[in-house]
């Protein structure tokens, strides 16, 4: 027993449907000082402080999300860690790893660990953060430690402040002398701005939000993306292509490979797999993310690419803003959304529409990110691993403002209804959400790494 589960209470969950590592079956699991002891199809004489009946529910190990910016510090207005994580929590996810481009941006030793200590004391969920990348910050990449830091980001697309790494010496050396996994933005900046300087002469500032994938193009995404490639393929390096977005980029990923053997791998995020082009006209910004959500032939070959193993991972990019900046003109509203609360409920809905397995939506969402970020003792319902645990009953919800916990207070998939909600969510061991309640006694754990 470590320090952190020191008084945890044992907890006896029977009668659950488990997906886990391909299969689905019941079982029971007993978990004590925070870890899970036993699993077995019928665990009797334990005494337990919590017996939770999951009969009905499926049980899967918490979901973790490999990317989220949650806005603290500098941009607490929109999100800050304690409202995005237990958002994150009501949702499943017990794990994610944040973004650098905070303000300050983490991109020294000194403000990723003021981050972690921030986490420490008001993150509901288990937390890494990413050291960002700049054209000139290769000393600090360096200096990072490999089995207390998720990763090294790397904007090679639109960035704010200094940190897209447009400089092509700077981005080699980068990619050739750190042995992190680096996690990459990727879209050609000069191909961005000159759609968009063909759109401000069309439509002046007035440009419809439609054109909002016209302007961040597949080309602009494809360009960037193969050049990423190109460099790993080169250099070695261990390269993690976030959101793609593409028909056309899943060509540069395999299939059929074993995720451990993989040394370029790819994520796709919730809502390049729920929406389309078509949804602009409902949705308008509420839906503008970079890269954009792009066509409807996109998101087939994207939930095709979730079958195959070109896409190794699921995420959100949640990214909040304020409803009165994304309710700004076309260059006013800023790209991003707020989604962590809603993947799981999401990816149960496409195994509704026949689309996913069961099986597979939980290799994408906890099975493969602990795989590809190597984390340690997570990720799986295994005995000895912590008890980071959702339970999903089927239950018809629809979303609305008043079961919205983001802290911008709205959804952009308000008005969706989900035939599947999430019940219990254990972090840790720790039983942190219980159908609506919270428990705060606890805070999650920072993430360690195998490597």
């Amino acid at each position: 027993m470590n320090e952190s589960s020191a008084g945890l209470p044992s907890v006896l969950i029977v009668n659950a449907n488990i997906i886990n590592e391909g299969r689905v079956y019941q079982s029971d699991v007993y978990i004590r000082h925070g870890r899970i002891e036993t699993i077995a199809g019928q665990i009797a004489g334990r005494q337990a402080d919590m017996v939770l009946d999951a009969r009905g529910s499926y049980l899967l190990p918490g979901f973790i999300d490999d990317q989220v910016h949650f806005r603290e510090p500098g941009f607490t207005h929109k999100a800050d860690i304690y409202s995005e994580s237990k958002a994150a929590v009501a949702g499943g996810v017990t794990s994610y790893m944040e973004m650098p481009n905070t303000q300050p941006q983490t991109t020294t030793q000194e403000l990723l660990e003021a981050k972690y200590r921030l986490a420490s004391t008001k993150s509901l969920a288990n937390y890494s953060f990413y050291i960002g990348a700049t054209n000139d910050n290769l000393e600090q990449l360096l200096r990072t430690d490999r089995q207390r830091v998720c990763g090294i980001k790397v904007f090679m697309g639109s960035s704010t402040g200094n940190m897209l790494v447009d400089d092509a010496v700077a981005l080699e050396k980068v990619f050739s002398n750190c042995d992190l996994l680096i996690a990459t933005h990727c879209e050609d900046e000069t191909t961005i701005r000159r759609n968009a300087e063909q759109m401000r002469q069309k439509y002046g500032d007035n440009i419809p939000m439609h054109m909002h994938p016209v302007i961040r193009s597949a080309e602009a995404c494809y360009l960037s993306s193969s050049w990423a490639v190109t460099l790993a393929r080169r250099t070695g390096a261990r390269l993690h292509v976030l959101h793609i977005s593409t028909a056309r980029e899943l060509g540069l990923f395999e299939q059929g490979k074993p995720l451990q053997h993989k040394m370029i791998t790819a994520e796709a995020c919730i809502h390049h797999l729920w929406f389309s082009d078509e949804d602009y006209g409902s949705h308008g910004s509420r839906i503008k993310w970079n890269p954009a959500v792009k066509s409807a032939a996109d998101r087939s070959e994207l939930r095709a690419a979730l079958l195959d193993g070109r896409i190794d991972v699921v995420a959100t990019d949640h990214a909040p803003h304020t409803e009165a900046e994304k309710n700004g003109t076309y260059f006013n509203a800023p790209s991003g959304g707020p989604m962590v609360q809603h993947m799981v409920p999401a990816l149960f809905q496409l195994h509704e529409r026949d689309l996913l397995p069961l099986e597979r939506l939980v290799a994408l969402g906890a099975h493969h990110p602990a795989i590809l970020y190597r984390i340690r003792d997570r990720g799986f319902v295994r005995e000895g691993y912590w008890a980071d645990l959702t339970l999903v009953e089927r239950a018809p919800w629809t979303v609305d403002r008043d079961n919205t916990l983001y802290k911008c207070g709205w959804s952009p998939m308000e008005g969706q209804q989900f035939d599947y909600r999430v019940s219990h969510t254990m972090v840790s061991g720790h039983l942190a959400y219980n159908r609506g309640l919270f428990d705060e006694r606890r805070m999650g754990h920072r993430l360690l790494f195998d490597r």
